[in-house]
């Protein structure tokens, strides 16, 4: 992993500051041209040869965007670009890969990318996609903080006291791996979500975890969640895929 002015990382507060990037390609060819190209522009540039290298630059803050490669050594790039949706909606991401699928494009702009770019790569294209994304991301930046309590049909969801309830005030008893899913899912805002990262989500914070495990929690989610109050199926299956949450939401 390489690293080109590598000054501290701290959080991107001042937005007219140099651009941050994080080149994510397990190719030392390929991620050392990019990284080069854009240091050269005046990005502030930091590269990782896996998931596990680029987990570890994210938890300095202040990305405001990462290139992904789909094929990793230790993960699928669209799942991995699920989980830092899932920690962060500010940081841009676009995938950078030589798989030109449809389903691929799909999936991955649909549920965590913001732009989609094919090898070969063209430099001076990457680059205008880049600064055209940037610039959107400094104008969509919401100015409000994440919402914790968030209402579908007639549920509330409190992220923070981790109780669901009904607006009449009755609790609806979770375990902990039927909520961290069931929050996943919600607060991906219907985007579909692989088995594969649901699994992950549910290991990391219950122990449990496998895509069996994510399948019997969404089962006992269906049979907790009453379809008529919440408007609607609350979970669809995505086939090939995983899941998604089938009901409108209103932050409160």
């Amino acid at each position: 992993m390489g690293t080109y002015e590598s000054r501290p990382m701290t959080a991107a507060v001042n937005r007219d500051a140099r651009p941050s990037l994080v080149v994510l390609d397990d190719d030392p060819v390929t991620r050392s041209m990019i990284a080069r190209y854009f240091s050269n522009e005046d990005f502030e540039v930091q590269e990782a040869a896996s998931a596990a290298e680029c987990r570890a630059l994210l938890k300095h803050g202040g990305i405001d965007l990462i290139f992904v490669d789909i094929h990793l050594p230790d993960a699928n790039g669209i799942v991995f670009s699920q989980e830092i949706r899932a920690a962060s909606s500010q940081v841009g991401i676009i995938f950078v890969t030589q798989r030109d699928s449809e389903i691929d494009r799909v999936v991955g702009l649909e549920s965590a990318g913001d732009d989609y770019v094919t090898k070969p790569i063209n430099l001076r294209e990457l680059m205008a996609r880049s600064r055209a994304l940037l610039r959107r991301r400094k104008l969509d930046t919401p100015p409000n903080p994440r919402h914790t309590v968030i209402t579908f049909g007639s549920y509330i969801l409190d992220l923070t006291r981790r109780e669901l309830s009904i607006t009449s005030g009755e609790q609806i008893a979770l375990t902990r791996g039927e909520f961290d899913l069931l929050a996943a899912l919600v607060e991906a805002g219907g985007r579909p979500l692989y088995r594969d990262f649901l699994a992950e989500v549910v290991s990391s914070r219950s122990g449990e975890g496998d895509t069996r495990t994510v399948d019997s929690l969404v089962s006992r989610l269906r049979r907790k969640l009453n379809p008529a109050a919440c408007g609607g199926p609350p979970i669809i299956t995505v086939t090939g895929i995983g899941y998604r949450f089938g009901i409108a939401i209103d932050p409160v």
